[in-house]
């Protein structure tokens, strides 16, 4: 792109973290003299098979151990980093027991455990000097998360929270170059998001391969049903406004500069009938923007049907309209049928072409005319079609072991996302809730 170097997209991709101005303090890398980086896994379920698959494909990491109390599970992750590294990682039931035997020699950690497990590994790892990427949520619970992030101030170690899109290189542009920068869309007032999915059945496994009972109770699971289906259940998960609106709701704050300040929501658990909401609805307001207006933001995670798009963030101005995914496809850029043509900023290779058959056309009378479709820009800098969405992320914390850059989502500025997610969820029980600066904020 003519405007916008490779130098300028590492420049501000390093602090394009959290709703507000990082600290540099917070967020210093810790060197690492070492070529190699010696890692072990905790937790091989689904997702964390989801970022071995990333983890392979980055170079110079070294896997000391996996931890899984699901057998088959812990099995199929040594034989995979065997297959493909030809390294021969520990096995452990026990995150302790890993600890107490490699943590001299660890690097890194990656957890992928059950929110509940979050904190107490984190906080564990941490103070046995090991730097910590951990999924989200932070915790299932508000003092979990304020735990991790206490443990990584007191430890001065690394911590990341799995929020992938803070790393990836679509996001950020769209941040720092569309909307910022550039102002495609006009002054921001509103903004949208969903994530659906189609129904799904409880996960099962086969009679033989189950986690004996002992074991289950000795690790917090009342079943191997609950074990597999944790998600759903108070106590171990947060359900789908957590599993699946943390990712979204932290972008929506990323991406305004701000904080929300109230919140209401809605939500109900009337078709699986398990603990957590099945279909939850919110609404966040904004006071103050990067743009200095209010602004409200609509997000809806529906787990009862597949309809309306997917998973996506669209940012709404008078302008234009941002709308965002992991998934390239989705996203589109409109413009409004009264702004400024965008043809220099397609001449300057900013946005992409514009693209006719995507255009909304005007279906009211008060609509003047139809939105302008546009793409994105073909080479935004530091994206690769095929790479893994979660890789950048891994990239960044391994790159901030050894010293090369600074993390994209530390403990303190996840929670600062993630505090919006437990208000919304607190909101379903009590009405509409306000935000206070206090609430976004981990106390010494």
């Amino acid at each position: 792109m003519k405007n916008y170097s490779r130098r300028d997209f590492l420049k501000t991709s390093g602090v394009a973290c959290g709703g507000l101005v990082l600290s540099s303090g917070l967020l210093h890398a810790q060197g690492n003299p070492k070529d190699k980086v010696n890692i072990a896994i905790v937790g091989y379920g689904k997702e964390g098979e989801v970022l071995v698959d990333s983890l392979l494909k980055i170079p110079n990491l070294n896997f000391v151990a996996v931890c899984d109390i699901w057998k088959p599970r812990l099995t199929m992750a040594f034989v995979r980093i065997f297959r493909e590294k030809k390294q021969k990682a520990a096995r452990y039931e026990d995150y302790k027991d890993l600890i107490a035997k490699h943590a001299k020699d660890l690097d890194a950690v990656v957890i992928a455990t059950p929110d509940f497990w979050h904190s107490p590994m984190t906080v564990d790892f941490l103070k046995a000097g090991v730097n910590v990427y951990c999924e989200k949520m932070m915790s299932d619970t508000v003092e979990g998360a304020k735990a991790m992030v206490r443990a990584a101030r007191e430890s001065k170690k690394l911590l990341q929270i799995g929020h992938q899109r803070k790393s990836n290189p679509r996001y950020i542009y769209a941040r720092d170059v569309l909307l910022h920068k550039n102002n495609i869309c006009g002054d921001i007032m509103a903004c949208n998001g969903q994530w659906n999915r189609a129904v799904t059945k409880d996960v099962t496994c086969a009679p033989k391969v189950v986690i004996p009972q002992e074991t289950l109770n000795k690790y917090g699971y009342k079943d191997m049903h609950q074990f597999l289906n944790w998600r759903w259940y108070k106590g171990l998960g947060g359900g789908a406004i957590s599993d699946l609106g943390a990712h979204q709701i932290d972008i929506f704050g990323w991406m305004l500069g701000a904080r929300p300040t109230r919140v209401m929501a809605s939500g109900n658990k009337d078709y699986y009938k398990k603990d957590w909401d099945d279909n939850v609805m919110c609404i966040f307001d904004f006071d103050k923007t990067f743009q200095g207006r209010k602004a409200q933001v609509f997000y809806q995670v529906l787990t009862t049907t597949s309809s309306g798009g997917g998973y996506f963030e669209t940012f709404m101005g008078d302008k234009g309209t941002l709308k965002m995914s992991e998934n390239p496809g989705i996203s589109k850029l409109f413009r409004e049928a009264e702004a400024p043509k965008w043809e220099p900023l397609v001449n300057q290779g900013i946005i992409g072409k514009s693209n006719a058959s995507d255009a909304v056309a005007a279906v009211d009378v008060r609509e003047s005319a139809a939105l302008a479709s546009y793409d994105f820009p073909e080479n935004i800098p530091g994206f690769e079609k095929n790479k893994p969405i979660h890789m950048y992320h891994l990239e960044n914390f391994i790159n901030a072991v050894l010293g090369k850059e600074a993390l994209n989502c530390d403990g303190e500025h996840a929670f600062e996302a993630e505090a919006a997610v437990f208000k919304a969820r607190e909101a379903i029980e009590k009405g509409p809730l306000d935000f206070e600066d206090a609430d976004f904020v981990v106390s010494d």
